[in-house]
């Protein structure tokens, strides 16, 4: 399907039809980059003429990113013509590839100032021609290895760079016959032929860059909109941003035929968006804009964060902010993550506010007032937070001058991934693409995903990923290092298991009612999730659990294996296991413990949060483990669909701390109950351990172990063997090295080693 797919985009007659170098070719790099890849697999579907012209825009394209050398762009003109030399616009290209690197040095022959008069002294004519004399054989040494091709002879480049070329040298010649005279105290310097020429050269300058296509020519500069309008997505943004720019703009003109305005438009402007959304770049757009305009003298952006302006002693922070307000007059100062200028709850060693107060004088009073536009950036509700907090400062802002940047949408994020691949000379496959936006779910839990910025990072490591297992061959295909399969982006998962979830539950010794349970939520969740993708109605899935059952019985690791199950099976994004207890979540003083939940959470997002103990956070109506109780019900509302809670404990006390909160209550549906081990079960988890560790033991030690654990309370389960194996281990080691007996019988685990072991533990975990 996907084959069909690529080769559905692509039309026959439109690729021939592209025949004009001024026009961009009718098909994106990418797609260009994908039809030839499918073209590898279905060769019939696309004649040589098309193939060519493929590989022709490939090349169009690769001009308009790399300026410099680029090596393979010939090696795409070579292919090109394989497959049909005929193809008019290889030639063109071939030309323009060759007259670009004219272009490029061209621009650095600069003679525009270069002026000389009769009335000058020797002393300075001769300084003015020895310096023209430099700039002459500087670009004879730039172009030295510049070869143009026979066949770009009839082109007009050809015949503006030539005539260039004699007029330099015959300008040349004038040169060193006017310093000769001078230095032997002669007159009769052709100052006028030499001005004439100068500027005959200038004009066949401006002639070959008027003759050069300017879609090639990186010295037009887009202006701001332009710019905006070419970045991804921030529809809301854009149209707010031609709005704002069409305002100044007629406020200007008003002003020019003599209206005046006694409030002029606020400059000032507060951009809040998520990580990874452009504020940044929006902020370096404005002040591109108000320079455009007139309204600052300079498009600098002057970019600050709390670190640059706070200081550590009385009087610093002032003397640092009216530092950088001075460096920005004239321009912008823009203020990331401003809302850290004010921290609640700090004690009078902070010295953000008087930053604060020291920006807001300068912004409205003194010497600097007008002067500078202050544009200030951070989180949508942190900033909300500080302003409210600030009402000087907020009153600086009008209510027009705000821009909230939206998160990206996923289809945008796919945009941007595939544009910064291509920056780096790769491009996604139709299946890759779809599995990246896989990546992008996964990383999308929470509030501080990084948008474009996380993006970048994704294919940055896909990328890595690929070269470090990869190397480059002389007899490669080129499109080999190109591309990033979906095999390049399975192996992004560091710590991917690929062990199945249902077989570890299953490996597990015991807990038969546990496995059960768990069985049955797997199998509602799977003919659930078939139900929805059938377009049925799905019953709401409830996935938040109680774990009940003493010490040792298994609560932790099938909770590990319960986050892996919800992963596999689409539930959780990332399906990683965060583990919390009450020290965790409660602070020790009022106002702290909801931030500390609250960052448990966030860390937890997109997988398990197993709190143990959990009913050690309730310990009356004044404690403040109320307070984590009220924030984990309300953070488990906000992301119902991001987060998975298990609560776990005894199960007489789990069940007087649930009924003790009609919100943990009503979100808390599931309920497994983890019994204590029998005998029999400790006996296969005790050989389980030793076999593990390469140990062995006799029937006899077999039998003991039985027989002590099905007439003693094993206080600890499973934790209780394992540190029993431990310690017979311990006792072994002594007993050999105390006999000198380091034989093979090292292996072997004695009676004796596990009745030690038994006095040391069972004494231990009866204290």
């Amino acid at each position: 399907m996907t084959n069909h797919l690529i080769f559905s985009k692509i039309n026959e007659a439109t690729l021939l039809n592209w025949t004009d170098i001024n026009q961009s070719p009718p098909y994106r790099e990418i797609d260009c980059l994908r039809a030839i890849d499918q073209y590898r697999a279905e060769p019939e579907k696309l004649s040589d003429t098309a193939v060519s012209a493929l590989h022709t825009m490939l090349v169009y394209h690769r001009l308009m990113r790399h300026h410099d050398v680029d090596h393979l762009s010939d090696k795409l003109l070579d292919l090109a013509k394989e497959y049909d030399a005929d193809f008019p616009m290889i030639e063109t290209l071939a030309q323009i590839r060759q007259f670009y690197r004219v272009f490029q040095d061209i621009k650095t022959l600069d003679l525009t100032d270069f002026s000389m008069r009769e009335t000058d002294f020797d002393q300075l004519k001769s300084k003015k021609m020895t310096e023209l004399k430099e700039e002459i054989n500087r670009f004879f040494e730039l172009t030295r290895h510049v070869s143009i091709y026979s066949s770009s002879k009839s082109h007009p480049l050809y015949h503006i760079f030539k005539e260039l070329k004699e007029a330099l040298v015959e300008l040349e010649a004038d040169l060193d016959d006017g310093i000769d005279l001078i230095e032997n105290r002669r007159t009769g310097v052709q100052t006028s032929k030499i001005n004439h020429s100068v500027r005959n050269i200038v004009q066949l300058i401006e002639d070959f860059n008027e003759a050069f296509p300017s879609i090639f020519n990186s010295e037009v500069k887009q202006s701001p909109l332009e710019k905006l309008e070419s970045m991804v997505g921030l529809e809301h943004v854009k149209r707010y941003m031609r709005q704002y720019y069409h305002y100044l703009k007629y406020q200007q003109d008003r002003k020019s035929i003599g209206f005046q305005m006694i409030d002029e438009p606020g400059l000032h402007m507060i951009i809040t968006g998520n990580p990874g959304t452009g504020k940044t770049t929006i902020a370096r757009l404005l002040a591109e804009i108000y320079h455009e305009l007139g309204l600052l003298e300079s498009k600098k952006v002057i970019e600050v964060n709390r670190s640059h302006l706070v200081g550590s002693f009385v009087g610093q922070s002032e003397e640092n902010t009216m530092a950088y307000i001075r460096e920005a007059v004239g321009g912008v100062l823009f203020i990331d993550e401003a809302y850290s200028l004010h921290r609640q709850d700090q004690s009078g060693s902070d010295y953000g506010q008087a930053v604060i107060d020291t920006l807001v004088s300068a912004m409205t009073s003194g010497e600097y007032a007008g002067k500078f536009a202050v544009i200030l950036a951070g989180y949508p509700e942190e900033m909300r937070q500080f302003l409210w907090a600030n009402p000087g400062l907020r009153s600086r802002f009008p209510e027009q001058n705000f821009i909230q940047l939206p998160d990206f949408k996923i289809s945008e994020l796919l945009e941007i991934a595939e544009e910064v691949a291509l920056q780096n000379d790769y491009f996604f496959t139709e299946t890759a693409l779809n599995s990246f936006y896989g990546l992008i779910e996964r990383a999308k839990v929470d509030d501080s995903f990084g948008n474009a910025r996380t993006v970048r990072d994704l294919v940055m490591k896909a990328i890595f990923k690929k070269g470090a297992s990869i190397s480059v061959d002389d007899q490669d295909d080129w499109l080999d290092h190109m591309h990033i399969e979906s095999k390049d982006l399975a192996v992004m998962d560091d710590d991917q298991d690929d062990s199945n979830p249902m077989e570890q539950l299953e490996n597990l010794i015991g807990l038969s009612n546990v496995k059960d349970e768990v069985k049955k939520l797997s199998s509602f969740v799977k003919i659930q999730q078939t139900r929805k993708d059938q377009g049925l109605p799905s019953v709401p899935i409830q996935l938040h659990a109680v774990f009940s059952g003493n010490p040792g019985t298994g609560k932790t690791t099938v909770a590990k294996i319960y986050s892996k199950l919800l992963k596999e099976r689409g539930l959780l994004k990332r399906g990683h296991f965060i583990m919390a207890s009450r020290s965790d979540l409660v602070a020790g003083y009022v106002g702290q413990t909801a931030i500390k939940t609250k960052n448990k959470i966030r860390e937890a997002l997109g997988g398990v949060l197993f709190i143990d103990e959990a009913y050690s956070l309730y310990r009356g109506e004044n404690d403040f483990g109320k307070e984590a109780i009220d924030t984990l019900v309300d953070e488990m509302t906000k992301h119902n669909e991001n987060l998975v809670v298990i609560l776990a404990g005894y199960k007489q006390d789990m069940k007087r701390f649930i009924d003790s909160n009609p919100g943990l209550s009503s979100r808390f549906k599931k309920y497994f109950e983890f019994q204590d081990y029998s005998g029999e079960e400790l006996l296969d988890i005790a050989c389980f351990h030793i076999g593990r560790y390469h140990y062995q033991v006799d029937n006899g030690v077999k039998e003991y172990l039985l027989e002590q654990f099905s007439k003693q309370v094993v206080a600890g389960n499973a934790r209780f063997v394992v540190n029993l194996v431990e310690e017979a281990i311990q006792f072994q080691a002594l007993r050999l090295a105390e006999a000198d007996e380091l034989t093979e019988t090292f292996t072997d685990l004695s009676i004796q080693d596990f009745k030690n072991a038994w006095e040391q533990v069972k004494g231990s975990a009866d204290e």
